[in-house]
């Protein structure tokens, strides 16, 4: 159950990091509200998460594939780019969970 609720603070980890750019500096008011709904969302889950996950596994799942999901939909949404150093890294990110999911025992 730990992994499912680390999975939803990833969704709510790229929601808040998309809403932040939404904002416009907290300039804006439903994208505001929407944004620190989604950190508190996220800061919730995780919280969940880590009642069994280790910190550093759980912690570093959640800011690496939220990072990727920052990035992809990033790049869908507001038309940023996506180069060739960052595929690289994402697969180093990639990579990383996997192990980490493999040394928290599963």
């Amino acid at each position: 159950m730990a992994w499912i609720y680390l999975l939803i603070a990833v969704v709510f980890e790229i929601a808040f990091a998309l809403g932040t750019n939404a904002t416009k500096g907290f300039t804006r008011l439903w994208p505001s509200v929407f944004t620190l709904l989604a950190a508190a969302g996220g800061i919730y889950t995780l919280s969940l998460a880590l009642r069994t996950l280790d910190v550093g596994v759980g912690y570093t799942v959640w800011t690496g594939l939220g990072a990727i999901g920052a990035v992809v939909l990033g790049a869908l949404i507001y038309k940023e780019r996506i180069t060739v150093p960052k595929v690289v890294s994402f697969g180093a990110i990639i990579a990383g969970v996997a192990v980490l999911r493999l040394a928290a025992g599963g």
